[in-house]
């Protein structure tokens, strides 16, 4: 049955390569541009799950995190001339204005300054509970794109950095995607998976067991920042300019609403609201734009997109209080149990 399992994960992964090479091959910029960004938030949205969905903690800093990767990853593979060209006022402190490393080196460096900063965010900030815990890292976030703003000899300040090279392309983001699912996957399927699970359920109960409440919870919300750093850093090489703006507490809700809409401790569930999200907002966006109607001509008002959307969020939130996928997988095991029913209903033998 094992096997049977692994064979059949092999051909979905054979699948979404076949899906990724045609739409690569076929599909517009502006298609192309969305597919991106919701593997973008796929990684996002997942390693948010494990910090707030699997593990119980109510973390705001998610939009920190992206910024110190999109930020790393940018200087590191930014050629010597271009950053000359954006240090115009203040020129960058040595050696960053003479480093440069191959995408896939910045963007590991990325993701692993920001699992450092994440450690360090994480280790006085989790003695703390929900709301406090909510504050506290929401102003950790803020203290960072703050500090962003200000030191112009390494960032540039709030003039952001241009002309980053894109290096970002539909293979990375979803090759990212997919090792994100696979990993978090794997953990959460590990005894630090079921550990994380136990002290979300309750706290008192999983250290009563033998739980270190404090090692697990620090080694998710790091891992969850690694991760978020991971996206910041392919969302500032997909869109080739970054400024400390970008990574307001606005950011971090968006990544918040994909959560809760797929579900708190479903990453089935994240990966689909990741997809709804980021391409319902932009089929909705003609509502932004005047329509005629026969002979009704309909100015177009600024904004009418994300009132309809919002109200539309809310509805689906009201109908499903728990989620799309509330904490439901979709495995290969559910899958077996749900045609052996349709089976039985048939009148089928349960032997």
């Amino acid at each position: 049955m094992k096997q049977k399992k692994t064979l059949l994960t092999l051909i979905v992964i054979l699948i979404l390569f076949a899906f990724v090479y045609g739409a690569n091959q076929f599909l517009d910029p502006y298609k192309m541009r969305i597919l991106n960004l919701c593997a973008i938030y796929v990684i996002l949205g997942l390693s948010m799950n494990l910090i707030n969905g699997f593990t119980g903690l109510f973390s705001l800093g998610h939009a920190g995190f992206m910024a110190v990767g999109a930020y790393t990853t940018a200087i590191l593979t930014m050629p010597d001339v271009v950053k000359t060209q954006n240090f115009f006022m203040v020129p960058m402190i040595k050696p960053l204005d003479t480093m440069h490393v191959p995408f896939f080196f910045a963007l590991l460096i990325g993701g692993i300054v920001s699992g450092v900063i994440g450690y360090l965010i994480g280790a006085p900030a989790l003695r703390l509970r929900g709301d406090y815990l909510a504050i506290a890292t929401l102003g950790f976030a803020e203290i960072i794109r703050v500090v962003f703003t200000n030191i112009q000899s390494v960032t540039n300040g709030a003039l952001g950095l241009k002309g980053i090279p894109v290096s970002a392309n539909i293979w990375w983001t979803f090759g990212a995607a997919l090792v994100t699912l696979l990993f978090i996957g794997s953990l959460i399927n590990s005894s630090y998976g079921r550990a994380f699970k136990a002290i979300r359920e309750d706290e008192i109960a999983a250290e009563s067991m033998g739980i270190s409440l404090f090692k697990h919870k620090v080694i998710a919300f790091t891992i969850g920042a690694f991760f978020a750093g991971i996206g910041g850093g392919l969302l500032g090489s997909l869109l080739g300019t970054i400024d400390p703006l970008m990574f307001r507490f606005l950011l971090t809700f968006n990544i918040l609403l994909i959560v809760i809409l797929g579900g708190m401790g479903s990453m089935t569930g994240t990966i689909i609201a990741a997809f709804i999200i980021t391409i319902g907002g932009e089929a909705l966006r003609f509502l932004d734009e005047s329509m005629t109607i026969g002979s009704l001509v309909i100015p177009g008002i600024s904004g009418m997109r994300m009132v309809v959307f919002s109200a539309l969020l809310m509805m689906v939130v009201l109908f499903f209080n728990r989620g799309i996928m509330g904490t439901k997988e979709i495995t290969w095991d559910s899958i077996a149990a749900k045609f052996s029913k349709k089976s039985l209903a048939k009148g089928g033998d349960k032997q």
